[in-house]
């Protein structure tokens, strides 16, 4: 495995920025042993980190049926999620169940993106280098604001690193102290995502059960299309998530290190 393990890490890193492995043994396992064993295939790649204020290291994705409004992470309905980077080096989904129709997952160059932005409106590339702000989804430590401001695009050992979930940048306008987005900053988005979602630039993948897509934040968007599930709950769409730190990364600390845990009062 370990040898697996160094051509999986050249892959994300020197690579295209994914890989996908088949025939993870589900099946054969109990519910507890897949999630230790995936567990243990993160560690091979990386330090699993905290996906939400309760520093959870595996995330449910599967539709809870409820609301979309802003707060709510997409992850947990069945909405197609547009292109994106999660907050960490690496990420992992494991695919227990894929749904009835629809799901289907997109990759895209983070720097194709870029590259392709500098061509079209290289002006809006600059606006990309300023701070936005985010949206927190209510997982903000106790005491902090609800927002916080970082650019989407961030220079590391001279590379440019993307980090984008433009949902987040508009989502922050429900905060009255949250600053006000201006015309070229969402113009900026919208480009990034017409980029991203143009098929020129993007592959498509379906997931089955036992597949595992592992991803380079730091040079990698993804995206889900919305899907509709099984009227069986038994048969309803179910993946794992890992986050995961590495030291290979070139990437901004905050970026790295998931979400901050809240801490009592």
């Amino acid at each position: 495995m370990g040898g697996a393990a160094a051509q999986w890490i050249e892959l994300l890193h020197q690579g295209p920025g994914f890989v996908r492995l088949r025939g993870f043994p589900i099946h054969e396992l109990t519910d507890t042993q897949i999630e230790h064993a995936y567990l243990g295939l993160g560690q091979l790649l990386g330090r699993p980190v905290g996906q939400d204020r309760h520093a959870n290291l595996l995330t449910h994705i599967r539709d809870e049926q409820i609301g979309a409004e802003p707060g709510v992470r997409k992850y947990r309905t069945n909405l197609r999620q547009d292109f994106h980077s999660d907050g960490s080096d690496l990420v992992g989904l494991l695919c227990l169940r894929p749904a009835k129709t629809g799901g289907e997952s997109k990759i895209v160059s983070a720097h194709a993106v870029y590259n392709e932005m500098l061509d079209r409106a290289p002006h809006l590339v600059e606006v990309m280098y300023r701070p936005m702000p985010w949206d927190r989804n209510n997982e903000q430590p106790v005491g902090e604001p609800p927002f916080f401001e970082l650019p989407p695009i961030i220079e590391i050992d001279g590379i440019p690193r993307v980090f984008f979930i433009a949902w987040y940048i508009r989502d922050s306008q429900r905060h009255p102290g949250a600053p006000r987005l201006t015309g070229g900053q969402r113009q900026a988005l919208a480009l990034a995502e017409i980029i991203a979602n143009d098929p020129a630039f993007h592959i498509q993948m379906q997931f089955a059960p036992g597949d595992v897509q592992l991803l380079n934040n730091t040079t990698v968007l993804h995206s889900r299309e919305e899907y509709t599930d099984h009227d069986d709950l038994a048969l309803r769409r179910h993946l794992l998530r890992l986050w995961l730190t590495t030291d290979s990364a070139a990437t901004h600390e905050i970026l790295r290190g998931g979400i901050p845990m809240q801490k009592a009062n």
